[in-house]
């Protein structure tokens, strides 16, 4: 992050959201996932995404190009396949399955946000979860609780603390946050 262009006193970095590609969810998810987008945009982040072309994937690399933003989508094989490959890419980057992308998604990212998702989503998250706690990776993980959302993750997060299962408290490795604002604040300092 260090050696990245400074702007609006944040570091331009490559913002990696992970997050559903699935449409029937609730509206006001799309609604924050494009005020996602669009700050990342405006503030000169590129986004790095998994590439697809529908549900919050869509709604938050869309909003990015449309301001103006740089989209960088790590596109699985099977997606091309399936012809879901979204047309909101400045950068598309090809791999074979979802373990490449989330390799590769780590590498190119400087932090993580996760929308709400569902498997894939959480496969994500705690990849990056699991390579911060072995210290392969010192980067920001950000879990966006819209609405309430990952209320229960986080309750199971804590029960699993309290009964020690982990090494050390989870709140060290991701921040739970419930607004763009609160976003931008962690990615600032």
């Amino acid at each position: 992050m260090e050696n990245r262009e400074k702007r609006r006193n944040f570091a331009v970095m490559n913002v990696c959201i992970f997050c559903s590609a699935n449409n029937q969810i609730a509206a006001d998810y799309f609604e924050k996932a494009k005020e996602l987008g669009i700050w990342c945009a405006e503030n000169g982040h590129s986004i790095v995404f998994g590439g697809h072309d529908a549900g919050l994937m869509h709604a938050v690399s869309r909003a990015c190009k449309d301001a103006g933003g740089r989209v960088i989508g790590v596109v699985p094989r099977r997606i091309e396949e399936m012809g879901r490959l979204t047309p909101f890419l400045d950068v598309h980057v090809p791999c074979e399955d979802l373990t490449d992308r989330k390799q590769l998604m780590m590498d190119m990212s400087d932090a993580f946000v996760v929308l709400p998702g569902g498997v894939g989503t959480l496969d994500e998250l705690f990849t990056v979860c699991a390579a911060a706690t072995l210290g392969y990776q010192p980067k920001p993980i950000i879990v966006y609780n819209m609405s309430g959302c990952w209320d229960a993750l986080v309750a199971l997060l804590d029960d699993l603390g309290r009964q020690g299962m982990m090494r050390r408290p989870w709140r060290e490795l991701i921040h739970v946050v419930t607004s763009v604002g609160e976003v931008r604040n962690l990615l600032a300092g």
